[in-house]
């Protein structure tokens, strides 16, 4: 048996930095949410800080602010963003502002001297200081070389290319690239993507003794040979971990890459390990018939000033019908307000596209073209969260050019997703195939928290004006 890896290091998977961070996060909440409770009880000389104080003063809402803290803080649960200084000030002053306007217009129309101001604005000051000083230990401590996982690329090919080129894309690293094995001699000392090809699979358990290799990543394409698989068995005994490309390439970017699957993936991916539970599958549709409800009384309450901003700035239709596909290549009529000019031809739209009106263009970015929609989730063609939907010509078109086009059929399309919140518009083919990994992402890794997180990032991108 080989001999167990020496001091392999401190090795936090995403899933764990993000547990990690959600949970100091909700200590800095509550100690915030004691600071504010302080600060407000000095201003009474009554009760001051006292059990009184607290029972009188303090509504039963006021507690849950480290809650909603925690869901203000949404966008920077994503661990690459979390190791980013910039990010991480960008997003907490975000959080912080947001929360001080949704308050003071909640305060506005709440009747005078019903709701307290010191304690909540204290509370998202705390707030906002207290969680960048723990963001900063966190990043000091998690970007620091000793504490990062040390990785190892077997295989230089296509496949261990596009794994570096994703590792390069990302700033700041999310682990530390030693380089590459590949069996091939012409490869060996050559540099591929910036990195060296180190050696051979017969130099494998030498170079992980001597650069302290935490991680190999396997990407090999077709068959590995029986003695490269048996020094990987050996390298796993000794406490390294192994994984494989398409897994760490889904770690790293949030999405699955299409050219680099196997025939059978989607065999393997949607049927044997992507089930979803009943459960999962009756919690999503009363969330749909909730939120398409609460959607509709939205909808009925700005109808009269949308409708007439567009005659005013377009003239008419008021909305925009369209056949699109649904679940299982199903036709069904979606409805939108509409946005571009009534003779604005079939392409599709980018992202400066001159056939927007001006209502239109503000209508997007709010995503308030989305209204009518609510109506198709009701009738249970469409989901709050799902792949985009498109039309059946630009399906039959994709299909033939983007491997595992039509899997995105498997579940219904929604008004927003997992592509949708992370990515923008799409003007090529390359760019479709991209965000057709975000929505296979979605599609294998689908539960109800991953939907509650992609409509609270999607709350965030209206809030925001950030809708594409």
């Amino acid at each position: 048996m080989a001999e167990p890896l020496k001091n392999p290091g401190l090795r936090l998977h995403a899933r764990e930095q993000r547990f990690l961070l959600l949970t100091v996060d909700a200590l800095v909440g509550f100690v915030a949410l004691i600071i504010g409770i302080y600060v407000w009880s000095i201003r009474d000389p009554l009760l001051e800080f006292s059990f009184n104080f607290w029972e009188q003063r303090v509504p039963s809402w006021f507690w849950l602010l480290p809650l909603f803290w925690l869901l203000m803080m949404v966008e920077l649960y994503d661990p690459h963003k979390a190791r980013s200084f910039r990010q991480t000030l960008r997003g907490v002053v975000l959080a912080a502002l947001g929360g001080l306007l949704l308050y003071a217009v909640v305060y506005m129309l709440s009747p005078k001297g019903s709701l307290p101001r010191t304690g909540v604005a204290v509370f998202l000051l705390a707030s906002a200081l207290l969680t960048l000083l723990w963001r900063s230990l966190y990043i000091r401590i998690f970007t620091a070389p000793s504490m990062m996982r040390r990785v190892v690329i077997i295989g230089a090919g296509k496949a261990g290319r596009t794994l570096a080129q994703a590792y390069r894309s990302l700033w700041p690293p999310p682990f530390f690239l030693i380089g590459f094995i590949d069996d091939d001699p012409d490869k060996v000392g050559q540099r591929v993507e910036g990195f060296e090809v180190i050696g051979s699979s017969d130099d494998l358990l030498r170079v992980i003794d001597t650069r302290a290799v935490t991680d190999l990543v396997v990407a090999i394409n077709g068959e590995i040979r029986g003695r490269t698989f048996q020094i990987i068995l050996d390298a796993q005994e000794k406490g390294v971990e192994v994984t494989r490309m398409p897994t760490m390439y889904e770690e790293l970017l949030g999405r699955v890459p299409i050219h680099h699957l196997e025939s059978d993936w989607i065999l393997r991916s949607f049927v044997d390990e992507a089930r979803v539970s009943v459960f999962y599958e009756l919690a999503k549709r009363l969330l749909d018939v909730v939120g398409a409800l609460v959607g509709l009384v939205i909808f009925a309450l700005t109808f009269p000033f949308i409708a007439l901003a567009i005659a005013l700035d377009s003239g008419f239709p008021i909305f925009f019908a369209q056949w699109r596909l649904g679940k299982g290549g199903q036709p069904y009529r979606m409805f939108k307000y509409r946005s571009m000019r009534p003779d604005a031809d079939d392409k599709p739209t980018s992202e400066h596209d001159d056939r927007v009106t001006r209502v239109g263009a503000f209508l997007r970015k709010s995503h308030l073209d989305e209204l009518p929609q609510f109506w198709n989730i009701l009738l249970g063609e469409m989901s709050l969260v799902g792949p985009r939907s498109e039309r059946p010509n630009w399906v039959e078109y994709y299909q033939r050019q983007i491997p595992f086009y039509r899997a995105r059929l498997l579940v219904k399309p929604g008004l927003t997703g997992w592509a949708q919140v992370n990515y923008g518009y799409v003007a090529t083919d390359e760019e479709t195939a991209i965000k057709l990994e975000y929505d296979l992402y979605y599609i294998k890794h689908r539960n109800l928290w991953m939907d509650i997180l992609i409509l609270l990032r999607t709350f965030g991108q209206v809030i925001g004006f950030r809708g594409r």
